[in-house]
């Protein structure tokens, strides 16, 4: 029956956790075999089984948040992440991280290679980011969308530091060819050809102050627009939002 449940895609994510108060050794092993979560069994002592459960469902919420590519958190630990900070007034520097002109980049060399992009950039943020601050945090939100959290004091030299890393192994992921074009010539979103320079990377800022926010939709939506000012600017940039909650 546990088989059957994990060969199922609408249940596979489901944990399984079984119950038998006097189990034959066996039928534990081949349950866990199976793809059993946990088995339960002995005295059923209420509290015990009750911390078990949760710890179980705990962890695999936790997991389904993780980026399957990259091994960072993902959206249910990013929003959490957030709310703790806002929750607590904590004053920190949020980055939001993305790459200009990916999509031309995973058209073009195909995605494979635009994976290996998405993977080399979270371990540049995530390497950087906890050589400066090993409390920071680095959460991948889904394809080339990353989210930073630092000390205000830390978030110069992290986005600094991120730019100079990416600008400079971004070119072993080209051709030579298009490395001495300095470009790469593919379809753009209406279908038409168009050149698109070597790839860089955009880093909007926000100054988390005490009751700046209260939820992390009104982060979001200043990082989004603070993202898409960033993303005119031409080559690597950073840049951090002065303005007050709109």
């Amino acid at each position: 029956m546990v088989s059957l449940i994990k060969r199922n895609m609408s249940m596979a994510i489901i944990p399984i956790i079984l119950f038998h108060p006097k189990p034959d050794e066996n039928l534990v092993i081949t349950a866990y075999q199976a793809g059993a979560e946990d088995f339960i069994y002995g005295d059923w002592k209420e509290k015990l089984v009750e911390v078990r459960i949760r710890r179980i469902i705990e962890r695999s919420r936790r997991d389904m948040s993780i980026n399957p590519s990259t091994h960072l958190p993902g959206p249910t630990i990013i929003e959490h992440e957030l709310s703790e900070h806002i929750k607590n007034n904590t004053e920190c520097a949020v980055a939001y991280a993305d790459l200009d002109n990916f999509k031309a980049y995973n058209d073009y060399y195909g995605y494979y290679f635009g994976d290996s992009i998405i993977r080399l950039t979270a371990r540049i943020i995530k390497d950087v980011v906890f050589d400066v601050c090993r409390e920071g945090f680095v959460g991948h939100i889904a394809g080339d969308d990353y989210i930073f959290i630092v000390p205000q004091d830390k978030y110069q030299l992290v986005c600094t530091s991120i730019i100079k890393t990416f600008d400079s192994l971004i070119r072993l992921k080209y051709e030579d060819a298009d490395l001495d074009r300095g470009f790469i010539s593919t379809q753009n979103r209406k279908g038409e050809p168009e050149e698109f320079p070597i790839l860089t990377i955009s880093i909007a800022v926000i100054l988390n102050q005490k009751g700046m926010f209260n939820h992390v939709g009104e982060m979001s939506k200043m990082l989004a627009d603070l993202k898409k000012a960033t993303k005119m600017k031409s080559g690597s940039n950073y840049m951090v939002e002065r303005r007050s909650k709109y």
